[in-house]
């Protein structure tokens, strides 16, 4: 496997992002927690259940994700109002399912509260990049997850679009009804200002793993990236430049 001596606790009042260069094992360790790959040697726990004995199929339903490798299998026609509802299922591609009233006014109310209610008609396929980003997170809150993990949920996007999504994720990360929440990056500067802990990732190893302040340190993210880096703090948002060296 790509990872190599991971020994990573995440609890209730915590949010994780998880950061490193390309390469350094981080979808490979959402791929893990999703508990849509199980290691080669240790052991794994998810949400309470030794991920050896449990059931994955009811495992899974507890777990949302939004990824690229989710976008990706959507079908071209799909609305998005369907994408959204057919997460009660656990399936892509809406049929002959059935949906209460109940479930249509949740699937509703989740694309709003990330900016997307005015798009539910619309076919996945024609969506902007920002668009899909939010849209795919309504789908992955659709089913109540106790988990949520972002597989670099800002990835392509513009400015503005990456500042209105990590709002959004900013504003789950602080409500108490929300998942555990674990964000995939390569960059600080997309790490909402809510998030409580970080995770150094390079070459399948954890260089440095715990509270944000104490894990983006200019030593830390000079190591994990391989190059002598200028860290600062502004509002609760990291930022990195490269040290010109003389």
């Amino acid at each position: 496997m790509l990872l190599r001596d991971v020994d990573w606790t995440v609890r209730s009042n915590e949010s994780w992002v998880v950061i490193g260069p390309n390469g350094a094992g981080k979808t490979t360790l959402l791929q893990v927690a999703g508990a849509m790959l199980a290691p080669t040697s240790g052991s794994v726990e998810i949400l309470g259940e030794p991920l050896e004995d449990a059931d994955l199929t009811d495992l899974r339903t507890r777990i949302g994700l939004a990824s690229v490798a989710v976008a990706d299998r959507v079908p071209p026609a799909e609305k998005v109002i369907d994408l959204v509802l057919t997460a009660s299922y656990g399936i892509l591609g809406r049929t002959a399912e059935n949906y209460d009233s109940f479930d249509v006014t949740r699937a509703v109310e989740l694309l709003d509260a990330m900016g997307c209610a005015h798009l539910i008609r619309r076919r996945f396929a024609t969506l902007s990049e920002g668009e899909r980003k939010r849209v795919q997170i309504a789908r992955a809150l659709m089913a109540d997850p106790e988990l949520l993990l972002l597989d670099e949920p800002a990835a392509g996007l513009d400015l503005g679009g990456r500042e209105d999504l990590l709002r959004r994720i900013a504003g789950l990360a602080v409500d108490p009804r929300a998942p555990l929440m674990v964000m995939v990056t390569h960059h600080v500067e997309e790490v909402p200002a809510a998030f409580t802990h970080a995770m150094l990732l390079r070459r399948g190893t954890v260089l440095a793993a715990g509270p944000v302040q104490e894990v983006f340190t200019e030593r830390h993210l000079s190591r994990c990236f391989g190059l002598p880096l200028r860290v600062t703090r502004h509002l609760g948002r990291w930022s990195a430049q490269a040290i010109e060296l003389s």
